[in-house]
């Protein structure tokens, strides 16, 4: 009987062991734990009632009760203070944050100022209070006159005027005159 009682509590034992992996439940996605989503939105970025840029994405995810805005396919254009047309901006992705007032750009980013300047980086920021877009990342930046200037991380107008270089810089093309300081 003992011998019995034995084999019982081994098969039972080995039966109730579980040989196959745990379900995998993929990861959330951005779609998935948005608190709304929506298609073709436009909206204006303003700083003390003064529109700084008009924003279009294809795709806005918003989160954290509607203060954080994730775009997907963006296109934003800065406006100068007069209300004329600064420079655009074409990215991948972008954040906004209403609670702050600023906004980013990621993946792919090109900013082409009215004067036919044209910046790319992977990643940028503009500040609607400063008036002006900053990144530490890599950056080119080409103007119409063949001029090149690279770097890593950079400090501008939107209109790529004054941009200053955080650090290695390097230029090609025609002359470049440093301003003095």
């Amino acid at each position: 009987m003992r011998w019995f009682v034995s084999s019982l509590v081994l098969v039972a034992a080995v039966a109730c062991r579980d040989t196959s992996t745990p379900a995998q439940r993929p990861p959330a996605t951005t779609a998935d734990s948005a608190d709304q989503t929506m298609f073709g939105v436009q909206f204006f970025v303003t700083d003390a009632g003064l529109r700084r840029a008009e924003v279009k994405a294809d795709t806005a995810y918003m989160f954290e009760e509607n203060t954080r805005t994730e775009l997907r396919k963006v296109k934003a254009t800065f406006f100068r203070t007069a209300g004329d047309k600064d420079s655009e901006l074409v990215s991948k992705q972008g954040t906004y944050n209403s609670r702050i007032g600023s906004m980013e750009a990621r993946g792919d980013v090109v900013v082409t100022s009215v004067a036919g300047r044209k910046l790319t980086t992977p990643h940028l920021r503009f500040d609607p209070t400063r008036n002006e877009i900053s990144s530490d990342s890599t950056f080119e930046l080409r103007e119409k006159n063949g001029r090149i200037l690279k770097g890593v991380g950079f400090v501008s107008d939107p209109d790529l005027n004054a941009v200053r270089v955080l650090k290695g810089a390097q230029s090609s093309g025609n002359q470049v005159t440093l301003p003095r300081r």
